[in-house]
């Protein structure tokens, strides 16, 4: 199958490199010349692990190219995609939908043949009535159906969540619609992959109920951490005691600073204004929205706390930036949020990352980058684990001691056993000192 991908952002060019894969022609489209002949060079506009690898496969195999120009692909196209960015809207937080709009009526203006076009943006439900009206709109003529096929991509485990997905949800009025992405998904029947089918409305909604509700478990179990703290219990044991129910499952019970990157924050917020606009609030998600944004504030003054009360004049090492590991990405990233809090509390702050410090570098200011993990924690009295990569897991406890002047770990992220830390002045999330 020919198929258009516009938009090359995480989302457009992990979907469009892993469909060229499977074997279909892909295009993907972006109006930002530069980002398209860095693609075309091979350099990732994005960190995600095997995405350069797989990029450069499939153009040489020839099933995968770039462009600037949307019509002549989109005239020979079997399936368009729209991946656009849909982020929160400055000043009432509804999700911003003028890229998936305009994406539509360029998309209008180019239809010949019978041609799918589907949202594989994160968009609120009865985006796709709306794209539905606007190429109708634009182009009378044309001969469409328009379908949602929401993306459940993990960053830093994209690649494989898109070759071997739990489902793939599929949202459409019409029996030629589910036919065409029958066929561009076959390749993942070998693996048995329920494909659900579903009418439009219902897709776009599942993806924000799902978002939301991994969020819900994140901010419960962070709840029940503090509550660990305060009466003395374990909260990784406690998560692992309920994981094990399975109408519980054991995913995103982790203690941590509080949920950030580029889909929770903003599609809870879009799912809660949606829920207000038809007149079904969602109190509980409302909460976890509340609860997140709290907690992120809350991790200055646990940080605060185990540096004696005061951070003033102290240096800081900050392990981790990116809101996850494997990712360069600093949406909402809890970083942004703790370390201007221990600044104007009078910390210095040196930081490492082992690749999201040039991003972090336009949002924080006053801030040492460093070589590594040792280098950071060089000159500074505490630090502190605000992201699980794998190079602070196994870090040498007895040099870390030896480098801070206080020997002070504030594990965010709960990474070591207790009985591991030694002669470290340890402090974690909900275990017993």
């Amino acid at each position: 199958m020919r198929v258009v991908m516009i938009g090359t952002g995480y989302v457009g060019l992990v979907s469009g490199a892993c469909f060229a894969d499977f074997g279909h022609h892909v295009t993907c489209v972006d109006k930002d010349a530069s980002k398209i002949q860095r693609l075309e060079e091979g350099i990732m506009p994005i960190y995600e692990p095997g995405l350069d690898v797989l990029v450069e496969a499939n153009v040489k195999d020839g099933r995968l190219d770039f462009s600037t120009e949307a019509g002549p692909a989109i005239a020979e196209a079997d399936i368009v995609f729209i991946a656009v960015g849909t982020p929160a809207r400055r000043g009432d937080g509804h999700a911003d939908l003028s890229y998936v709009y305009a994406a539509a009526e360029e998309i209008a203006g180019y239809i010949k043949d019978y041609t799918v076009i589907v949202t594989k943006s994160t968009v609120p439900v009865g985006t796709g009535d709306e794209v539905e009206k606007i190429i109708r709109k634009t182009n009378p003529n044309a001969e469409f159906d328009v379908a949602s096929n929401p993306e459940f991509l993990r960053e830093g485990a994209a690649i494989d969540d898109f070759k071997r997905p739990d489902r793939v949800v599929v949202g459409a009025q019409s029996e030629n619609a589910f036919v065409a992405m029958h066929e561009l998904y076959r390749p993942l029947y070998l693996n048995e992959t329920p494909l659900l089918k579903t009418e439009r409305r219902t897709a776009e909604l599942i993806k924000y109920a799902a978002n939301a509700f991994l969020a819900t478990k994140i901010s419960f179990i962070n709840e029940i951490s503090d509550l660990c703290d305060a009466v003395g219990a374990n909260v990784q044991q406690v998560a692992k005691g309920i994981g094990l129910d399975n109408r519980i499952g054991s995913k995103f019970l982790h203690a941590g600073p509080g949920y950030g990157g580029s889909c929770f924050p903003k599609d809870t917020l879009a799912l809660s204004k949606t829920a207000q606009d038809y007149g079904s609030p969602v109190s509980i998600v409302d909460t976890v929205i509340e609860v997140n944004a709290k907690r992120k504030e809350a991790m200055v003054e646990r940080i605060v706390k185990a540096c004696s009360g005061s951070v003033d004049g102290k240096t800081l090492a900050i392990l981790g930036l990116t809101f996850k590991p494997n990712t360069d990405d600093m949406r909402d990233a809890p970083s942004l949020v703790i370390i201007p809090g221990l600044q104007k509390l009078g910390a210095k702050i040196r930081a490492y990352d082992p690749e999201g410090m040039e991003e972090a570098s336009t949002m924080l200011n006053d801030v040492e980058y460093c070589d590594d993990a040792y280098h950071a924690m060089t000159g500074a009295d505490i630090a502190v684990i605000l992201t699980e990569w794998n190079q602070f897991r196994a870090l040498n406890l007895s040099r870390v001691v030896e480098t801070l002047s206080t020997n002070t770990l504030i594990d965010l992220r709960n990474i070591y056993p207790l009985d591991e830390v030694g002669e470290l002045d340890y402090h974690s999330i909900g275990r017993p000192s």
